[in-house]
């Protein structure tokens, strides 16, 4: 008789939460008029002191300079965002968050939250505390894998 795959079943369960958590936000989210993509960019900006260059977020993102164009195109149509050129450099273009943009954050904010409380309904408080501590430990960088 062979030993369960518990390491295999452990990575089915977290990819199906991981696919559950996304059709939930997706449901959140759509009503806000912002893709998944984009709230990550718009998020990434706020994180910044100053507005960043296009590079600096496409390397935080870790996608191609390209992907990041389109999604400001977007996001900039939308009034969320705009291009500025850099004070100390006219050539480097820097992105900023407007008083819109903002505001979709703060909605999108809402959004994230009431699509995590969908998934972790089921559990008490003290079961989020563990979940939380679990996952934490999971992305700390300890393990094998690269984060």
């Amino acid at each position: 008789m062979t030993a369960p795959d518990t390491s295999g079943q452990l990575a089915e369960q977290l990819l199906r939460l991981t696919r559950r958590l996304h059709r939930a936000q997706k449901r959140y989210l759509d009503p806000v008029g912002i893709t998944p993509a984009q709230s990550r960019l718009l998020r990434t900006v706020a994180h910044y002191e100053a507005p960043p260059r296009m590079t600096d977020l496409a390397e935080r993102l870790e996608v191609v300079p390209r992907a990041v164009t389109t999604l400001v195109d977007a996001l900039e149509a939308g009034g969320e965002l705009r291009r500025v050129p850099d004070p100390s450099n006219r050539r480097v273009i820097r992105i900023e968050l407007t008083d819109r943009g903002r505001t979709t954050l703060r909605a999108l904010r809402d959004a994230r939250r009431a699509a995590v409380e969908d998934v972790l309904a089921p559990l008490s408080e003290p079961q989020r505390e563990v979940l939380g501590g679990l996952l934490a430990e999971l992305l700390s960088g300890r393990g094998h894998l690269p984060a």
